[in-house]
């Protein structure tokens, strides 16, 4: 079964992208968020893609 990205509800902690991403794939959302505070303090990730993911991902239904 294909499963759809979507922002969580249950594993937010700003927006649920993080949490989002964490359940399609089975991981800890405490793990995603980690990394994705890594990659973005750096600024290997801009804080404006987290924002535009927020945007564009549909919130869970």
């Amino acid at each position: 079964m294909k499963q759809k990205l979507y922002r969580s509800k249950k594993n937010r902690f700003i927006a649920g992208v993080c949490g989002g991403i964490a359940e399609i794939f089975g991981w800890d959302p405490s793990i995603v968020r980690l990394v994705t505070a890594v990659l973005i303090i750096p600024g290997g990730l801009s804080i404006w893609v987290y924002i535009l993911a927020a945007i564009i991902i549909p919130e869970e239904a």
